[in-house]
């Protein structure tokens, strides 16, 4: 068994210096390239559209901040907004993993900059701002500068652009908010729990959420009852990416990032519901079953990746995997039961032989 062997600290290095590191240097060149052509292309949707302000940035260790890695095929661009009126952010729980932003006088629309997208109700619609955004980027890829090398996938209503016939990029409008923390994660962190400390859980709440304009399982079900769809096709979506990430340190880091590796080579197919974001959810809930550090050293790592990919087994099974923060919300909703079975039928395989084979790392 991996985890009870005494070579685990050379093979766990061993893999990540040689494979995971690899992984991360060619995703880093992909992750520059594409943030290259969606800066050129949000310059030129700013040049149409003022309101659309390209805020990708680089940081001091040359990381595109605002770009999301999901695979190293892909890959999502944060494009953040002015919120620039008097919102009131309303998280009652009716719309699983989103929230809507209500006007909190309606004698202030006019002051509002996204005032056209205002609902007669007052509430600041994601879905009308996302369809402006996807005309305005479908107008620029038509020019000759984008045509030859860039197509906007029209499969939903999320802005998708497909690069170089590799890559696709998902840019998503968001609006930033830092400082405060959703009602739908008030359970959060739960009481008599050592990891995370008090400090560590304070300044991950401090960081906040995203909202996102973003086509999910919830706003693409169809619903027959027409107000309560319209509701939720407005709504944004919650995203806690930084917050997550806060969490994520040192060894669980590592782990994460061996796993990511692993599924690449092991569970990645057309369509397969096991995304980095699931795993990435796995090893949270994993955080909490092991709160000391020397659980996540270099020692016991081989015991975490046996554990992360059980729970996975297990939630593909139940074909249920519950958002860390927000807990009502299903990361496998509305995926196709024939791709769940044959990713639990890989996973089973990957963890099965971990398990069995004390070498395993070293011929994965």
């Amino acid at each position: 068994m991996l985890g009870h062997n005494q070579n685990v600290v050379y093979q766990v290095n061993t893999y990540y210096n040689e494979k995971v590191q690899h992984r991360k240097a060619r995703v880093t060149k992909t992750v520059h390239r594409i943030g290259k052509v969606v800066q050129d292309i949000l310059k030129e949707v700013e040049a149409q559209e003022p309101r659309f302000i390209n805020t990708l940035s680089e940081t001091s260790t040359g990381r595109l901040d605002g770009v999301v890695v999901h695979s190293p095929s892909e890959y999502e661009a944060v494009l953040y907004l002015n919120q620039m009126g008097v919102f009131n952010f309303v998280d009652d729980g009716t719309i699983q993993g989103c929230a809507v932003l209500k006007l909190s006088d309606g004698r202030k629309r006019s002051m509002s900059l996204w005032v056209e997208f205002i609902t007669a109700s007052g509430y600041l619609s994601a879905r009308k701002i996302r369809h402006r955004f996807q005309n305005i980027v479908a107008q620029v890829l038509q020019t000759p500068q984008f045509s030859e090398y860039c197509k906007l996938l029209q499969d939903n209503t999320d802005v998708r652009v497909r690069i170089d016939d590799k890559y696709t990029v998902q840019i998503t409008c968001a609006f930033r908010c830092n400082g405060i923390w959703p009602r739908s994660a008030s359970h959060w962190p739960i009481a008599g729990l050592p990891w995370p400390n008090a400090a560590l859980a304070n300044q991950t709440k401090a960081e906040g959420f995203d909202l996102t304009s973003r086509e999910t399982a919830i706003t693409h079900q169809n619903n027959p009852n027409k107000q309560a769809s319209t509701m939720e096709a407005d709504a944004w979506a919650m995203k806690m990416h930084g917050a997550e990430n806060m969490l994520l340190t040192g060894g669980r880091r590592k782990t994460l990032s061996i796993l990511k590796c692993l599924r690449d080579a092991h569970m990645d197919f057309p369509g397969t519901p096991v995304t980095n974001y699931i795993l990435k959810t796995l090893v949270l809930y994993e955080c909490e079953k092991h709160c000391s550090e020397y659980e996540w050293e270099d020692t016991n790592i081989g015991d975490r990746l046996i554990g992360v990919l059980l729970q996975l087994v297990s939630c593909l099974q139940c074909r249920r995997c519950a958002h860390y923060f927000l807990p009502s919300l299903d990361l496998l909703r509305s995926k196709p039961v024939h791709s769940i079975e044959h990713s639990a039928q890989l996973a089973w395989h990957l963890v099965r032989k971990l398990m069995i084979d004390p070498n395993a790392l070293q011929t994965l």
